[in-house]
């Protein structure tokens, strides 16, 4: 049965069964088509050719469906569904809201491009790894997608544990190499230890009311007091945290991405870490009826030690996948901070203002998602063309791969957080939710405000430094080693991929407007405003009024664009025919190679030594005496030897001290079974 949920005051709800096409059904059936594609290609799986030609186009058309089934869905009302699957009692329920639509245009928009990409970048596997990959490729895809549409806690967590062990396999792709084997362990431990978090939290919200309150819509009527809301919360917090890289549970993040093919590192950091912001936004502002302030600040410092430390740790990094994998992580505090400040300018009634907070969330999360996975996928064309994945071995490859270059340019640009690019807008609304807060009812607040504001900032400018190194590196200055012997630029596919990607992050930096009036039917729905009539027209973004502060894109990109031109006529014109050409000043050094140009290593050094507490270095530096000098350098991190080491080393003494319990004697077992026994009668 197909039916439509209509919201009327009061908060009654009026179910009306209709007869046509919802956007729920089509979504429906995009997860099918995945699922087929994917079987499809296990039966093809000696067929590498049309795996590659035909199963990831055909699965990138329907990824480019469900895009636009969650844009239809956007103005359209929550459509519902009941599966006949699930267990006696417990049917599987399916509900498309604004919320769900929105995360939907993200993975489909973000997922078509990486699965044109990988049309491409599979064409070297062969047999039954690529048959394999294929399935659980779209089957990540499919999961990621009902763990959107889920209204109950039983099809939630199935989805979400199917997406966690789809991922795994997909991270263990090249298992026969240890050090993946560990990676993948680590990222389903911590999934798992997550996912018991989430389940917890949707035991709270349960209440224990019977058998029939574990759908969404039970949930929002059990109205739990302030106590048990914020246990509800912090466990929420803990579980999809552990699966968003939110510090102290990012160790597997840095891990997870570099052992993974670079398409699927792209679908994990820029779409599946986004599934966890959804589960934070679903039970904080949907499920939950009642918020704390205390929830908003700390998930606003949360977010802020996490970005911090994913920039930080990102600026020293000399594996690219690695340096991508911290951005991340500072990326999702970013994203944290703006729904710590909407939850608290929401609980102080401060509604324009947490529209704002969550216009710059929901805005964040979708250019992460495009200028992310254009990232991620353009290594992936550098790894395939160099086999190298150090930077410090790279050097000079925009001279060999001027497409890759071009592209993986737009999103450098994007993540650094330039105008007129997306990344700028996101950025640019959160900073003016920090800079027009009122003064609230909170002392301690008004205080953690401004000082968050600076640590923004200061996550911005390392950001964009952290773009320098990754760019100036890989591709500027001379080779540093044997990369160039081999390289090559990016395939049909893979430019594809890459082109639509980029532009993607050209769109969504030009377009803030439509956006904007497009992330007003969530913000609406959550926090009950929306930003209004935050535009002049369709070429000025202003967030409250045009006076205080606004922005136009198309005018930046005009006034450049003029300068540039303007700069190119007047040395035509004025200095035509006077002009010199000559080797460019050497400092002195006319042979000049590339251990002359700054290293990845070199360029991180001040990084290293401002926030050198932070980590946990280990140097070894050569003496003026050694015949064959040798520099060695490592920054760790200090959590993982300080929490999760001694947890490992607990572990494994409990596990010893209960192996003793085994011998593989029988006569033991008997004991063992006897005294049982005994001391159940002695004390039942």
């Amino acid at each position: 049965m197909r039916s439509l949920a209509k919201q009327h005051g009061g908060g009654k709800t009026i179910r009306m069964d209709i007869v046509g096409v919802l956007p729920l059904d089509v979504a429906g059936a995009v997860i099918v088509l995945w699922l087929a594609l994917g079987l499809l290609g296990l039966a093809l799986q000696h067929s590498p050719h049309l795996i590659t030609n035909v199963i990831f186009p055909l699965g990138a058309i329907v990824s480019l469906a469900l895009a636009a089934t969650g844009l239809w869905a956007l103005s359209a009302d929550a459509s519902y569904a009941i599966l006949p699957l699930g267990l006696p009692d417990l049917p599987f329920h399916l509900r498309l809201d604004p919320l769900s639509a929105f995360f939907l245009i993200l993975l489909g928009g973000a997922s078509f491009g990486v699965s044109l990409f990988s049309a491409g970048y599979f064409k070297s596997m062969q047999g039954n790894t690529l048959g394999l990959l294929c399935l659980e490729y779209h089957l990540f895809l499919a999961s990621m997608a009902l763990v959107l549409l889920a209204d109950d806690a039983y099809m939630f967590m199935v989805a979400w544990e199917t997406m966690a062990l789809s991922s795994y396999f997909l991270v263990t792709t090249e298992h026969h190499v240890p050090d993946i084997r560990k990676a993948g362990f680590l990222y389903l431990l911590i999934a798992h230890v997550g996912a018991i978090g989430i389940l917890l939290s949707f035991g709270v919200m349960q209440g224990g009311h019977g058998i029939g309150a574990y759908t969404f819509a039970a949930m929002r009527e059990a109205h739990l007091s302030a106590f048990w809301s914020s246990v509800a919360f912090l466990l929420a917090l803990f579980g999809f945290g552990a699966k968003a890289g939110l510090l102290p549970l990012h160790v597997w993040l840095p891990e997870a991405h570099p052992a993974a093919p670079s398409p699927v590192s792209a679908l994990m950091s820029g779409i599946m870490l986004k599934t966890a912001i959804y589960g934070i936004l679903r039970v904080t502002f949907d499920l939950l009826s009642v918020q704390q302030w205390w929830w908003g600040v700390l998930a606003l410092a949360l977010g802020l030690m996490t970005a911090i430390f994913g920039v930080m740790f990102a600026a020293v990094q000399g594996d690219m996948k690695r340096l991508l994998a911290y951005s991340s992580i500072e990326n999702i505090g970013l994203l944290l901070v703006g729904i710590g400040l909407t939850i608290i300018f929401h609980v102080y009634g401060k509604n324009a203002l947490a529209a704002l907070s969550l216009t710059a969330t929901l805005y964040h999360s979708l250019n992460h998602a495009f200028f992310k996975c254009l990232l991620f996928i353009g290594t992936g064309s550098i790894l395939h063309a160099t086999g190298e994945r150090n930077m410090g071995r790279m050097g000079g490859l925009i001279h060999h791969m001027p497409w890759v270059a071009v592209l993986m340019l737009v999103g450098v640009l994007s993540i650094s957080g330039l105008p007129p690019f997306n990344g700028f807008v996101s950025e640019w609304l959160l900073l003016q939710a920090f800079l027009l807060s009122p003064g609230l009812p909170n002392t301690y607040i008004n205080m953690l405000i401004p000082v968050a504001a600076a640590v923004i900032a200061l996550a911005a400018a390392l950001a964009a430094y952290v773009m320098v190194k990754f760019y100036g590196i890989i591709f500027l200055g001379q080779p540093r080693g044997e990369a160039r012997e081999h390289a090559h630029d990016a395939g049909v596919w893979e430019r594809i991929g890459l082109s639509w990607l980029a532009l993607g992050c050209v769109a969504l930096g030009l377009a803030p407007v439509y956006v904007v009036r497009q992330l007003d039917l969530v913000t609406q729905v959550l926090v009950g405003r929306g930003l209004g009539n935050a535009a002049a027209g369709w070429l000025f973004l202003a967030p409250v009024d045009i006076e205080r502060a606004s922005y136009s894109p198309v005018y930046f990109l005009l006034a450049v664009l003029g300068v540039m031109l303007v700069t190119a006529l007047v040395v035509h014109y004025f200095y035509h025919g006077r002009l010199r050409r000559g080797p460019a000043w050497d400092c002195g050094f006319p042979a000049q190679t590339s251990r002359m140009q700054d290293t990845a290593e070199g360029f991180g050094q001040p990084i290293r030594r401002i926030f050198e507490p932070f980590f946990r270095i280990e140097s070894e530096l050569p003496s003026a005496f050694d015949t064959h000098p040798r520099y060695h350098g490592r920054s760790d991190d200090r959590i993982w030897f300080a929490l999760y080491l001694p947890i490992k080393s607990i572990t494994e003494k409990l596990s010893s001290w209960a192996s003793l319990l085994q011998h593989g004697r029988i006569h033991l077992y008997l004991t063992y079974t006897f005294v049982t026994l005994v001391v159940l009668l002695a004390f039942v």
